[in-house]
């Protein structure tokens, strides 16, 4: 695995884990959310699928600027 991969999974990974510190937070403070727990897995996988993604795709332009 290149390190620009492994860089975008780990950006997933910090993105999914965010957003579970903030749904547990909002069930800590009892706002009602949507979605059940298996629901906020699946939002969390999406969310962090998405996060690599970009990560993927921006990271060459934010480190470098001029740099192969």
């Amino acid at each position: 695995m290149t390190p620009r991969g492994k860089s975008a999974l780990l950006w997933g990974a910090i993105g999914a884990l965010t957003f579970l510190v903030l749904a547990q937070g909002a069930v800590l403070l009892s706002v009602p959310l949507p979605v059940g727990f298996l629901g906020l897995l699946g939002v969390a996988a999406a969310l962090g699928g998405l996060v690599a993604v970009v990560a993927h795709r921006v990271e060459h332009r934010l480190t470098g600027k001029g740099q192969a």
